[in-house]
């Protein structure tokens, strides 16, 4: 699972000048390296990022709402059916009889003496007797309660059915608070269902949750577990693009639709799962595929910002050193969004200051873990110069 705040976006570079190392080549011990950049100008993006799989924002488990014996299927896995289509099918002939039989005894007690409380109440059974009988000959058909692609066949011709009737889920944008999407009803021709989080149903004939189950590919989620800490940076509507594990350079946009209110806790880590519906889904998508979601949290555009790393915070209060005519000096600062390699600064810095980043590494090599100067930051920021006309990576 793939966690924590993601990458910074920065519209421009930032150059960069080794000052000074400290520690010999062949020390064991720890080495500071220090090195100077510019206040830069552009766009810093905060981002957090969780794995999951694709799955169908919209999928039902059918199962007939009568029993009987399986007499024929229509569809196989991976057919595409329209709204309605007739899917499979049972033996009529007990439901048939059924019918004429209620029917009978309802136009007997329809020509009785209704006017007589007791004559009534054999009408009104009589009546309730052939609607029933009537539900359960349209229950032998199983059609589909939405246009979709069959994703499983569990049952077989003559095979039995249950009657245990469908269910389904159904995500949608949450309202406030982000809250599970509503709830509807669903089903046609003895497909009835009703929408939830979780898909359960019984079939006699399969260990399967449903007789067929039946998914839209053209409303497809990601749902991923955020820790608790990138957790309450989510917000529903907030945008995101998705990656796929076995499709390299293929990407879709989403947005956040769902929240959990309750947490997960596994090896004692607490995490939260939120729902990203996908807005563009690219062809070769297909459900069940692993993909990871990146949220963007917060955005901060045209605004100053330094590297991550110049930034110190301690009781509460952040500082960046500056040099300032070859001296170092500790400002105070005013920070806004925090990307993992840049932070905007609000106030306390001026475009165009250098400032000192220091890290101290440990190796046989004062410069282990560190580029060539000029090289940027973890692939966080741009090759451009600096603004005055400094060259990237030249020494100010």
């Amino acid at each position: 699972m793939v966690n924590g705040a993601l990458g910074v976006l920065l519209v421009t570079g930032v150059g960069v000048g080794y000052l000074s190392l400290t520690g010999g080549d062949d020390s064991a011990g720890a080495s500071a390296l220090s090195r100077t950049t510019r206040v830069m100008r552009g766009t810093v993006v905060s981002s957090v990022s969780a794995s999951g799989s694709v799955e169908s924002a919209r999928s039902r488990s059918l199962s007939f709402t009568t029993s009987g014996t399986v007499a024929k299927i229509y569809v196989q896995a991976g057919d595409k059916v329209s709204k309605g289509e007739l899917l499979a099918r049972l033996d009529t002939t007990s439901a048939e009889e059924n019918v004429n039989s209620a029917k009978a005894n309802l136009t007997a007690a329809e020509d009785g003496d209704t006017s007589t409380a007791s004559g009534y109440s054999s009408y009104v059974s009589a009546k309730n007797a052939y609607n029933q009988a009537v539900r359960a000959l349209a229950g032998t058909e199983l059609r589909a309660p939405f246009a979709g692609t069959v994703v499983t066949v569990n049952g077989t011709v003559g095979g039995s059915s249950s009657g245990s009737g469908s269910s389904g889920s159904t995500s949608q944008g949450s309202s406030s608070g982000g809250s599970g999407g509503p709830s509807g009803s669903g089903g046609s021709g003895g497909s009835s269902g009703s929408s939830s989080t979780s898909s359960s149903s019984s079939s006699s004939s399969s260990s399967g949750s449903g007789f067929i189950e039946l998914a839209d590919p053209k409303k497809l989620m990601v749902t991923g577990e955020f820790t608790e800490a990138d957790a309450i940076k989510l917000k529903t509507g907030q945008r995101a693009t998705v990656s796929f594990d076995a499709l390299s350079g293929v990407t879709a946009t989403g947005k956040v639709t769902q929240i959990d209110m309750s947490p997960t806790t596994s090896n004692n880590v607490v995490q939260y799962g939120a729902t990203i519906t996908l807005t563009s889904i690219p062809g070769s998508v297909r459900i069940g595929q692993t993909a990871t979601v990146q949220v963007t949290t917060a955005t901060a555009q045209n605004v100053l910002y330094v590297p991550a790393a110049a930034v110190r915070t301690a009781g509460g209060q952040s500082t960046v050193t500056v040099l300032q005519n070859g001296k170092q000096v500790i400002k105070t600062v005013t920070t806004g969004v925090k990307g993992t390699q840049g932070t905007e600064i609000k106030s306390g810095l001026n475009e165009g200051d250098q400032v000192l980043i220091t890290t101290t590494t440990t190796g046989t090599s004062g410069t282990s873990g560190f580029g060539r100067a000029g090289g940027g930051f973890g692939g966080g920021f741009g090759g451009g110069g600096a603004p005055g006309g400094v060259p990237g990576g030249g020494r100010p």
